[in-house]
């Protein structure tokens, strides 16, 4: 076994709030401070979102405090240009950022074709930095809903469904043809399980195609999710016997409560894991397999989970993986768990942060989620809430 070339990683490292908010200004401190501090407060968030979609509903002018608050916690900007300076302060902080266009519930073959000319920006513009290590889509963005599910039932098409999801496979073709023509990784993300399917067959077809050298194309595994672990393991040996390489992002899954309403509805067996701990045991499963199978698969954790960064880390050094490791990555959202994006990168492993952007109108349903998330994930804004107070303290600031 090659050595170990890097110090051993322990829990305490995560609790270094003078790395994990060195980019920070004391204002900027201050105001996450007060954002976290509402989002502590579950009453608050549900309140605070009905007024948002009113306020939205009937055009009034919130957005301008909505930019200055969530927004700017959690999104890089409208545009790409207006991401610029946040590509900037993470790279220097050796921090790579995943460019997401968070255009979502649309439903037009118009704004599809525009998403999909802006999914190809990002693809020209993360192949002229190494500072943009992944990009991102996803397929519901790109076409409708109800034709993905019609496609998953395999269920009689029309003439124009047919023809429309032959508009859907040209967009994922040009999105990944993109990507490998540009050596630039592209994420399929994850969504609910009646439409997963398909979406898995498109990213397998894109591997096939581009991922003989490197992984090129990514698919994403929900470990909440009880098949998946086995599904991820069948995806490896599908990918050695093709001869290609298997990308994967691992999460835990953002649409629990969706997939528990629709099973209970439809009267089918609930796809969630049982408990919370069966996640953890799947996840950090799946973890050790790409460790273990690390010459055929390149993978990112896609999570905020400590352990699990920790379990990871810990899992390299048994391996003699270096930290760096072009084959392993780390990412979580702007704006949440810097004590994990910061510490690691520090330390030099391969760290990325998603960095949504568009339109405020098209990126809320992105930021409602956040907002619900931080209240209803154990622990989780009382977590990022505790970790700032314990930074201000440290630099002896109030909270005005």
């Amino acid at each position: 076994m090659p050595p170990i070339t890097q110090p051993a990683i322990s829990p305490a490292v995560f609790e270094d709030t003078s790395v994990a908010f060195a980019a920070k200004s004391n204002h900027q401190l201050r105001k996450t401070y007060w954002l976290f501090a509402m989002m502590n407060r579950a009453g608050l968030v549900n309140l605070g979102t009905f007024f948002i979609k009113l306020a939205l509903r009937l055009h009034l002018p919130v957005k301008k405090l909505i930019r200055s608050t969530i927004y700017e916690q959690f999104c890089g900007g409208e545009t790409i240009r207006e991401c610029e300076s946040t590509i900037r302060q993470l790279s220097d902080s050796g921090i790579g950022t995943i460019l997401d266009y968070s255009i979502e519930g649309e439903d037009e073959e118009a704004v599809f074709e525009e998403t999909t000319a802006e999914l190809l920006r990002t693809i020209d513009r993360a192949a002229t930095s190494k500072d943009i290590p992944f990009t991102v889509f996803k397929v519901s963005g790109i076409a409708p809903n109800e034709l993905l599910e019609k496609v998953q039932k395999k269920a009689d098409l029309t003439p124009a469904d047919t023809q429309a999801y032959a508009r859907v496979v040209d967009r994922v073709e040009r999105l990944c043809s993109q990507a490998h023509l540009r050596s630039v990784r592209i994420f399929f993300d994850g969504e609910e399980s009646w439409i997963q399917e398909v979406i898995d067959d498109l990213a397998y077809t894109m591997m096939a195609r581009y991922n003989s050298r490197q992984a090129i194309v990514f698919n994403t595994y929900q470990l909440y999710r009880h098949e998946v672990l086995e599904a991820y393991k069948t995806a490896y040996l599908r990918a050695r016997e093709n001869n290609y390489i298997l990308g994967g992002k691992l999460v835990r899954g953002a649409y629990m409560e969706k997939e528990r309403i629709r099973a209970r509805e439809n009267n089918y067996r609930n796809p969630i894991q049982a408990t919370k701990a069966d996640t953890d045991r799947d996840y950090d499963a799946a973890v050790d397999f790409s460790l273990e199978h690390i010459e055929n698969i390149e993978f990112c954790l896609g999570t905020h989970n400590e352990d699990s960064c920790l379990h990871c880390a810990c899992k390299m050094q048994k391996l003699g993986l270096k930290s760096g490791d072009p084959r392993v990555w780390f990412a979580q959202l702007l704006g949440m768990s810097d004590n994990l994006s910061y510490n690691l990168a520090n330390l030099g492993y391969n760290v990325a942060k998603y960095v949504p952007y568009g339109p405020i109108d098209s990126v809320m349903p992105y930021l409602f989620r956040r907002a619900e998330e931080n209240k209803s994930i154990a622990g989780q804004s009382s977590r990022e809430f505790l970790l700032v107070k314990r930074e201000m303290k440290r630099r002896g600031l109030g909270a005005m």
